[in-house]
């Protein structure tokens, strides 16, 4: 019943605001469209504690720089960027060209200045990726970005893509790589929800400056390592059990040699 009342609250949120976005999309800048997907993305939050049950707890705000930075998160839930995006008064993200497809929804975006590529990826996505994020930071905006580029169940992952070390080196901007156990809740696209506690964590940014293969092993260890850690403390079973992954030793090895691919 959980569900069903969160499932139905979620759609008719997602209509609401998306029409109030668009109706504020027509003013001049980017405040309007702002002020409306902020409070989208607040209420999501709020329905997510009250009707599904899911609370959401927000770990290592503390360690945020100061400034323009990347974001590079887990993502195993839809639920992820409502969660992330409620943090914060003013976030560019990346996301694949599929959400144009939605009526209203690519305006809203175009206004919004959200990072839209072409989820084929290739040359002309990268160049499309590096003169959004090369806006955002002059805008002084965070980014956020899913380096694996797809919905992962608990216990999965895909290869990291290096666009998020290209954005890295070419705009001087360090990366906060961030965890999550939401997938326990809101397991990817599902209707079906887990009441709980969920948590997103903020870990130790990476400095700005490192090569290509460190960096990518460093962020994978980070953030798979520590996601394996959450969802360990969700379900009570032991970190590998949780998450079916290697250890972060493992892990390092693994993203070095898809770094160097």
């Amino acid at each position: 019943m959980r569900s069903f009342a969160f499932n139905v609250a979620y759609w008719i949120l997602s209509i609401a605001y998306t029409l109030m976005a668009a109706f504020c999309a027509l003013a001049p800048g980017r405040a309007a469209v702002g002020w409306a997907i902020r409070r989208y993305v607040r209420r999501m939050v709020q329905a997510m504690r009250v009707l599904a049950g899911i609370k959401l707890e927000v770990r290592g705000k503390e360690r945020l720089p100061e400034g323009a930075f990347i974001i590079a998160a887990k993502h195993q839930s839809w639920g992820d960027g409502f969660c992330v995006y409620s943090q914060f008064d003013d976030l560019a993200f990346v996301t694949g060209d599929h959400l144009e497809r939605f009526p209203l929804l690519g305006t809203v975006l175009q206004k919004l200045g959200a990072i839209v590529v072409d989820n084929c990826g290739g040359i002309e996505a990268r160049k499309a990726l590096a003169a959004s994020a090369a806006q955002a930071k002059a805008d002084g905006r965070r980014i956020l970005i899913y380096p694996e580029g797809n919905l992962a169940k608990v216990g999965e992952r895909f290869r990291y893509r290096t666009g998020v070390w290209h954005m890295y080196r070419d705009f001087d901007m360090p990366v906060v790589p961030q965890a999550t156990n939401l997938g326990v809740f809101w397991p990817q696209e599902e209707a079906r929800k887990n009441p709980g506690t969920a948590i997103i964590e903020f870990l130790d940014p990476i400095p700005t400056g490192l090569p290509k293969a460190e960096f990518m092993a460093q962020l994978e260890a980070a953030v798979e390592g520590r996601t394996a850690e959450l969802v360990a403390e969700a379900t009570g079973r032991p970190v590998r059990e949780a998450m079916l992954v290697p250890t972060p030793d493992e892990l390092r090895k693994q993203a070095t040699a898809n770094a160097a691919a």
